[in-house]
């Protein structure tokens, strides 16, 4: 890997995109508070262990300000939220090198919109990942106009040697995956509402029957209901009653252990 990366966050993208490049040279995770570096440290430790890699030496998880300074391609992978990710871009900006690319694990958001907000948009770009990112082997590449050639060849080399299959995208909200994703996730939640089925039947009838690896019930509980909403409403899709019901009830899926399943 010819990028010293750097990420940005703590939750489960950017964990899982830390175990994936530790993998293949030196990457910096910057977590805002010690008790998130020690849990990212604790998470990615673990991700790295069940792929049978040993990469203490390649990776350092601080929360010390200004650690990604020294980083050649900073990843930006925290909750999906606008005035957040603006916020922490135009930091970033500040910190690093004036060659160094910005990039963003958007999975909605307006790429020229993050792009003006670093202030650097030739050195910007969306790259969209998926969770469990060591398993997922697409990566979305959304650029702003002003993305030099330099940022797009630099892009593209390092999903290569994370082992990535990277495709362009438009800059277009929800990209591919999510704009065709999301309104089908929803209708399941739907289906359910209005026949009374269990999800677990919905489930079972979409893997066994369309041959999805995992059925549109649970794989909202593993995105998380609020996440799925936040996108939900990025891309102009109607949100089903049941969702914003379960939301403000805490029952977000598999990281509050409740949604349309229950979890140890």
């Amino acid at each position: 890997m010819s990028e010293a990366v750097g990420i940005a966050g703590s939750g489960a993208i950017a964990c899982g995109l830390a175990a994936v490049a530790a993998q293949q040279g030196h990457v910096v995770v910057w977590a805002r508070s010690d008790d998130s570096a020690a849990r990212a440290q604790d998470k990615v430790a673990k991700l790295c262990e069940k792929a049978g890699a040993n990469v203490n030496g390649n990776l350092r998880v601080t929360s010390e300000p200004g650690a990604l300074c020294a980083a050649s391609f900073v990843i930006e992978a925290i909750v999906e939220d606008a005035e957040a990710k603006t916020e922490l871009m135009s930091q970033l900006a500040g910190e690093v090198s004036e060659d160094a690319i910005l990039a963003s694990t958007t999975s909605s958001l307006s790429i020229e919109e993050l792009a003006e907000a670093s202030g650097r948009p030739d050195r910007f770009v969306g790259l969209h990942v998926f969770n469990p990112v060591p398993k997922m082997d697409l990566v979305e590449l959304a650029f702003p106009q002003a993305a030099s050639e330099e940022t797009r060849s630099r892009a593209r080399a390092l999903c290569e040697s994370l082992g990535k299959t990277a495709v362009e995208v438009p800059d277009t909200p929800g990209f591919v995956v999510n704009r065709l994703l999301f309104p089908y996730l929803f209708e399941a939640v739907r289906l359910m509402e209005s026949t009374g089925l269990e999800p677990n039947a919905i489930d079972t009838c979409m893997q066994l029957g369309a041959g999805h690896p995992m059925g549109p019930l649970a794989l909202l509980d593993l995105v998380g209901l609020d996440v799925s909403a936040s996108i939900g409403r990025t891309i102009g899709t109607e949100i089903p009653p049941a969702i914003d019901a379960m939301i403000a009830d805490g029952a977000l899926g598999r990281k509050a252990k409740r949604g349309f399943y229950e979890y140890d």
